[in-house]
């Protein structure tokens, strides 16, 4: 049974910098990719970045690239969201999720496991 557990979030003023965890337990393939979602209230979940634990290929959605890291400790079995020049318009909740597959998907409904979410609040 895979497990993913998101730590990290808080309240951040604009500009600064937070650390998102993402601690997965049950993984099965070196296939595995992870991913961030963030979803704002009233809104889609979105795409923010995805890395795959064998080769720490990535990749970014365009209004992070530049700002946010995404990086994995294979030991420790954790993908980070290194945050940077934070926005109000990046508070949302971030979940992290998980698959295995050939490709980096930048779409939700290509990911089958999911955390509960941690709560990102950027304040102005």
């Amino acid at each position: 049974q895979v497990q993913l557990v998101e730590s990290g979030g808080g309240l951040v003023q604009a500009g600064g910098s937070l650390r998102l965890s993402c601690a997965a337990s049950g993984r099965t393939n070196n296939n595995d990719v992870v991913a961030w979602f963030r979803q704002a209230p009233g809104k889609e979940r979105e795409f923010v970045a995805t890395i795959r634990w064998s080769t720490g290929d990535t990749r970014y959605a365009d209004s992070v690239k530049g700002r946010f890291t995404i990086s994995r400790d294979n030991a420790k079995n954790t993908v980070y969201l290194q945050m940077g020049s934070l926005a109000p318009e990046d508070t949302a909740v971030y979940y992290c999720a998980t698959d295995w597959t050939w490709d980096l998907p930048t779409t939700a409904n290509r990911y089958r496991y999911w955390g509960q979410g941690t709560q990102v609040t950027v304040s102005s």
